[in-house]
């Protein structure tokens, strides 16, 4: 687990490559979602995995759904952060298990409404994030990103999008 994200357990290490492994997260903690710069792979729960392999790490993402755009970012980002602490990388995408908004943070679902995104809730009424309202329609199956829908708020008449779950 990564921070309170609820994604696949990463696993721990007790040899020598623990320090490394450490160093690594701890520089990838502050790696951001380009399409949703509040949150960070980790609180989206893309980040799966770091793993040591002699004095380089092999960091493991899961799209969002398949085809993201914002995954090539996000590989160049991890590298680019990586290659200043110094430290060797490699960036390894898998797509199964597939993603699930499940491995959302707490704080990455505050910090979307936050940030004027309703965040992903299974079974719930929707609740507009500006006024928190749960009196909304949706208008589009997709929004600003396709993991998005837009919706209207009835009360506060003002459209927000909507993370969808998965």
């Amino acid at each position: 687990m990564v921070g309170d994200t609820p994604s696949p357990t990463l696993p721990r290490f007790a040899g020598e490559g623990e320090g490394l492994r450490v160093r690594a997260l701890a520089v990838l903690k502050d790696v951001v979602d380009p399409e949703i710069p509040v949150l960070t792979i980790a609180d989206l729960g893309i980040l799966r995995d770091v793993s040591v392999d002699g004095d380089s790490v092999e960091v493991t993402i899961t799209p969002t759904y398949s085809g993201c755009p914002a995954m090539h970012a996000i590989t160049l980002d991890i590298q680019a952060a990586l290659t200043r602490a110094g430290i060797k990388a490699r960036v390894r995408t898998v797509l199964s298990p597939a993603w699930t908004t499940d491995w959302m943070s707490e704080a990455a679902k505050e910090k979307l409404a936050a940030f004027g995104i309703a965040p992903p809730e299974r079974g719930a009424r929707l609740k507009c994030p500006l006024c928190g309202s749960e009196d909304t329609e949706q208008i589009s199956a997709f929004g600003s990103t396709s993991c998005k829908a837009l919706h209207r708020c009835r009360a506060c008449r003002e459209p927000f999008d909507a993370f969808k779950c998965h």
